[in-house]
C-alpha cells in the first residue's frame, strides 16, 4: 500500500456537494493518518470546510478564471504526491494536473473532458448512486476503504456553539428549549415549495407545541423568507443572513428538526444528526437526498420528474412540489417526533 504524505482534495463547491465529500475525507484520513490533507474550495465555502474533521489545511480559491490560474504556482510548490478531483469538471481537473502531482485521480465519466487529465480514472458502475457513495469509489481507488457506515464528522469549536446560543437567545429562543428550523429557499426556483405551504406548516407546528420556528437562509434569500413570514398568522424567527456558512453545523445541530427544500442546509443538518423532512421536486433523492436513515423525503408522483431542470415545462407549473400538501409535511414531522420519543 502506498504511503501518501501530501494529499490535495479538490472539491470547490457547492455546499451540499462538500458535505457529500466528508465521508471520503474521513476514509482518506483513516487510511493515511500521517498525511497532510489539503482541501481546495471556493472561498465562499471555506468556513464550512474549516469545520470538517480530518482537514489539515483549507485552500480557498476565488471563483474567477484568474483566481484559479493564480493558484498554479503555489500549488506546484506544495509537491502533492496525490491529488483527488471530486468535482469532475475541466477547471478542477486542469488545476489538479497543473499542480504537478504524479497521481491525479478522478471519475472516468467526469464532464467537460476532465478524464483526459487523470492518471487514474475511476469507473462509476452505476449512474443510480448517491453522491456520497460515488465519491467513496475514489477513496477506495486510492486504498482508503470505508468500513461500516460512511462518516460525517464536523469539528465544531465551542465558540460556534456559544455564538449560536447568543444568536438564538437574542431572537427569543431560550437555551435548552426545542425549536424547528425551516429552510424555505433553494438556488433553483423549481426546487421551492410554495411560501403559503411553508407558512401553514410553520403556524401548525407552533400550535402543536413544537416550539419556535426559526427561518434560516443566506443574505440573498431574505425575500423568500419574508414571503413566508408575510403569510404566517403566528410570529416566526427570521435568521436569514444572520449567520455565516461556517456556523450552520452548530446552528442546525441544535434544531429538533429541519423542514427544507432540496438545498445545502439539508445536507448539513443530516450530517450533523438532525432529522430532516425534505421537499423534492425536479431532483432525485436517490442521487442527492439527505443521506442516512431517519429522514423523510416528500415529492409529488408526476411522470416528468426527476427532470433536473431549473425551468418547469409541465402544463401544471411545479406540480411535483405543489401536490405535496402541508398535511403530508406535518404528518412527517409528527412521525419524526414520535420516533425520538421512543426509548432507544
Amino acid at each position: 500500500m502506498p504511503d501518501y504524505r501530501h494529499i490535495l482534495l479538490i472539491k470547490p463547491s457547492s455546499m451540499g456537494d462538500i458535505v457529500h465529500a466528508m465521508p471520503t475525507c474521513a476514509a482518506i484520513r483513516r487510511a493515511y493518518p500521517k498525511a497532510r490533507l489539503t482541501w481546495l474550495v471556493k472561498r465562499e465555502w471555506a468556513g464550512l470546510v474549516e469545520r470538517i474533521e480530518g482537514v489539515d489545511r483549507v485552500w480557498p480559491v476565488d471563483s474567477t478564471l484568474t483566481g484559479w490560474l493564480s493558484q498554479v504556482s503555489p500549488l506546484r510548490a506544495e509537491h502533492f504526491d496525490l491529488v483527488i478531483d471530486l468535482q469532475g469538471l475541466l477547471r478542477s481537473a486542469a488545476i489538479g494536473w497543473l499542480s504537478g502531482s504524479p497521481l491525479l485521480v478522478g471519475f472516468a465519466n467526469g464532464r467537460e473532458g476532465s478524464p483526459w487529465f487523470y492518471s487514474k480514472p475511476v469507473p462509476v458502475p452505476s449512474l443510480e448512486m448517491h453522491a456520497v457513495d460515488r465519491y467513496l469509489l475514489v477513496a477506495k481507488a486510492v486504498g482508503a476503504v470505508a468500513f461500516g457506515t460512511p462518516e460525517f464528522r464536523f469539528r465544531i469549536p465551542q465558540s460556534d456553539h456559544d455564538e449560536v446560543d447568543r444568536l438564538l437567545s437574542r431572537s427569543g429562543v431560550a437555551q435548552g428549549t426545542s425549536w424547528v428550523a425551516m429552510n424555505v429557499s433553494a438556488r433553483w426556483p423549481t426546487k421551492r415549495w410554495p411560501a403559503e405551504s411553508f407558512a401553514e406548516v410553520a403556524d401548525r407546528l407552533q400550535q402543536e407545541g413544537y416550539g419556535s420556528v426559526v427561518l434560516i437562509g443566506g443574505p440573498g434569500e431574505r425575500a423568500e423568507v419574508a414571503a413566508v413570514r408575510g403569510k404566517m398568522k403566528a410570529p416566526a424567527i427570521d435568521l436569514a443572513g444572520a449567520s455565516t456558512v461556517g456556523l450552520l453545523p452548530a446552528l442546525l445541530s441544535k434544531a429538533s428538526l429541519l423542514i427544507t427544500n432540496d438545498s445545502g442546509p439539508m445536507h448539513i443538518a443530516a450530517a450533523a444528526g438532525t432529522p430532516v423532512v425534505a421537499l423534492f421536486g425536479p431532483t432525485s433523492a436517490l442521487l442527492t437526498g439527505p443521506y442516512g436513515a431517519g429522514h423523510s423525503v416528500l415529492t409529488g408522483n408526476v411522470s416528468c420528474r426527476p427532470c433536473f431542470s431549473r425551468t418547469c415545462r409541465n402544463a401544471l407549473p411545479l406540480e411535483c412540489l405543489r401536490t405535496v400538501s402541508p398535511e403530508q409535511v406535518l404528518a412527517a414531522a409528527r412521525a419524526q417526533r414520535s420516533l425520538r420519543m421512543v426509548p432507544q
